[in-house]
């Protein structure tokens, strides 16, 4: 049976995640202490004993949830008692840096370090309050995507995420949101949640950050994933290195295509599905995605051992 591993993005954060995995997996507190070392701070520190705020910083999200998720990836393994082999990976946005150091594409010091960089950029690349993001429930693709045109008027206004058919994420300058949410509550009875973020992601302002990540590739050893990595950018299996590198170049300015990437991995006749990582969105999206689906949310120990029990059972059957 083909079952595919997923992996969150930023805003799954909470402090305190994965302790409980950490305390009781020795492949787990590998993964934390290993990335203390290669960021040369203690991200386990913050993870557990810091505050929301300290945590919501995105240089520090950013590495914390890649750290979280591939610890829960180890912790997984040990418990099932062998190397787990997926069919695909996929991960939103953040998630697909996580897809690539669980299926060995990149060393785990190189991902925490490339996305704390990474998160350093998109936080510095947009003045505070100059960009915003939206959340849009309740439409499709095609009317979201006529209504930011008709807002833009000279600035950027784009979807941002497609999360599940009708909740698509909305990116851009904030006047230019503001503008498009003033619309959709003429036009539509859609509902809009404006999103607590420090920067608009995934839109043409995040440009200057794919440059600079593009440039910091150069000095990583990259190698071709053990399993087909889904991208966001096109939803698409990527496995070839300069696709890899390419597909993410990419992501960091343009939609993540979450829902087609669900739809992609049911069409290759993927049946089941595990998210490692804090809290349980990606999975609530598959099930909205793919009626009558079952996924597999990991993000305590006890959850950790039901995957392992599931994995074992799609093994036998």
């Amino acid at each position: 049976m083909k079952y595919a591993m997923i992996f969150p993005g930023q805003g799954a954060q909470r402090p305190g995640m994965g302790k409980d995995i950490y305390e009781r997996y020795i492949s787990a507190k590998r993964i934390f202490d290993e990335a203390d070392e290669a960021l040369g701070f203690s991200l386990s520190d913050i993870i557990f004993n810091g505050t929301p705020e300290e945590l919501a910083h995105t240089e520090i999200t950013q590495p914390a949830i890649l750290t979280v998720s591939v610890a829960m990836f180890r912790a997984l393994e040990q418990e099932f008692g062998t190397a787990v082999e997926p069919y695909c990976m996929a991960g939103h946005s953040l998630g697909e840096y996580t897809a690539l150091v669980a299926s060995g594409a990149l060393s785990l010091a190189d991902g925490v370090r490339l996305v704390h960089k990474r998160g350093g950029l998109m936080q510095d690349a947009v003045p505070l309050g100059v960009g915003s993001m939206a959340a849009i429930i309740g439409m499709e693709l095609s009317d979201v995507s006529a209504i930011c045109a008709e807002a833009a008027k000279g600035e950027v206004c784009q979807a941002a995420n497609i999360n599940a058919p009708t909740q698509i994420v909305i990116s851009g300058h904030a006047g230019a949101v503001a503008r498009a949410v003033s619309l959709i509550e003429q036009k539509y009875t859609a509902k809009v949640v404006p999103l607590r973020v420090s920067a608009p992601f995934h839109c043409d302002l995040m440009r200057p950050v794919a440059d600079k990540l593009k440039e910091a590739f150069k000095s990583i050893e990259w190698h071709e994933p053990k399993f087909p990595i889904i991208a966001n950018v096109n939803a698409r299996p990527v496995q070839k290195i300069p696709a890899v590198r390419e597909a993410l170049y990419n992501q960091t300015f343009s939609p993540v295509m979450w829902s087609q990437s669900v739809l992609e991995m049911e069409g290759e006749g993927v049946e089941g599905y595990i998210e490692l990582g804090p809290g349980s969105v990606l999975s609530g999206l598959v099930r909205k995605i793919c009626k009558g689906k079952r996924p597999y949310a990991v993000s305590t120990s006890e959850e950790l051992m039901i995957a392992a029990d599931y994995l074992r059972g799609m093994n036998n059957g």
